[in-house]
């Protein structure tokens, strides 16, 4: 009915070409207008001002001659001033800004290597908004937005990607792993080594305290009781720790047994084997003391001096006096 009478509708975000004989005429913004059919006066067709998308898949070759598609996401309106330069310019608006994007990404990802085009992706973008902007502003559109959504390389190249990338993953984590290790024995050997330490002062310790409550012993009972000497005293003490060992060894079932000779008077024969010994140990020492002095003098003798070796000798046998 509107239209019989010459009335037309504008909906909202378009506008609409009118001709008259088939000359562009004017444009009609949203609303309503009339178009009188019988003075030549038609509408040519309308032209929506939304922002439309358009995707773009394009097929390159990197520098490094590795086959990509490029995803590009154009995003373009149409400008309300040059409406009619939108409509009567282009005869297929989406084929034309295609064909710039092709141009553009062919133009610029073959500069680039594989790695370098996913880092430089921006730049990409922004130098298709740039050519688009340039030649779809003649034309009557606007470049609202220009996006590089994806790259995607040959599924042979993903894969040995991930490969690589995985490889070096290994790798860091092998390092770290080992590293870890290291850490672990070396703190372990530390510790180790402190409780060496301390077990070795404890003992040390231990037997000072032993030595020292011995010689307290021997003179307590040596001044407490006329007539004893150093050698009973310490007999008597070896028969106190002999019956000590024994009490203990049958206290418990758990405890390994040791067979010894159980009659005190062994306790006698002990001490004598333990005075024996270091009698003989000094003896030997001496021995030793004297066939390193008379070599020392054959040597001297025979108009050499003693060697290094023989003064390092003479030096620790004589506790470093010369």
């Amino acid at each position: 009915m509107g239209q019989t009478l010459g009335c037309v509708q504008v909906d909202q975000s378009n506008v609409a070409i009118k001709e008259t004989f088939g000359k562009f005429d004017d444009v009609l913004e949203p609303g309503c207008h009339c178009v009188p059919w019988c003075f030549g006066s038609r509408l040519a067709g309308h032209l929506s001002l939304r922002v439309q998308q358009l995707d773009v898949r394009c097929e390159t070759k990197t520098k490094d001659n590795v086959f990509v598609t490029v995803v590009a996401s154009v995003q373009y309106r149409a400008i309300t001033e040059k409406a009619s330069d939108a409509f009567y310019k282009l005869s297929n608006t989406r084929a034309q800004i295609q064909s710039y994007v092709f141009d553009v990404i062919r133009a610029s990802v073959p500069k680039l290597d594989l790695d370098s085009t996913f880092e430089q992706k921006n730049d990409i973008a922004k130098a298709v908004e740039e050519e688009l902007e340039k030649a779809m502003s003649h034309y009557g559109f606007e470049i609202v937005q220009t996006l590089i959504v994806d790259i995607e390389p040959d599924e042979r190249v993903k894969r040995a990607m991930n490969e690589i990338n995985a490889a070096a993953r290994l790798r860091v984590a092998a390092n770290d792993k080992a590293e870890a290790e290291k850490i672990l024995q070396i703190k372990r050997a530390e510790g180790d080594a402190e409780s060496k330490y301390l077990a070795g002062l404890g003992i040390a310790r231990q037997r000072q305290a032993i030595v020292d409550g011995l010689r307290d012993s021997v003179l307590a009972f040596s001044s407490n009781v006329p007539g004893t000497s150093s050698k009973d005293v310490m007999d008597m003490v070896l028969v106190t720790q002999y019956f000590d060992t024994m009490k203990e060894i049958g206290a418990t079932s758990k405890t390994s047994s040791v067979f010894v000779p159980h009659a005190p008077g062994a306790v006698r024969d002990i001490a004598s084997q333990i005075r024996d010994g270091f009698i003989q140990a000094n003896t030997n020492s001496q021995s030793c003391h004297c066939a390193s002095l008379a070599t020392a003098e054959k040597l001297k003798a025979k108009g050499r001096g003693p060697s290094r070796f023989t003064n390092m000798v003479l030096a620790v046998e004589t506790g470093g006096r010369t």
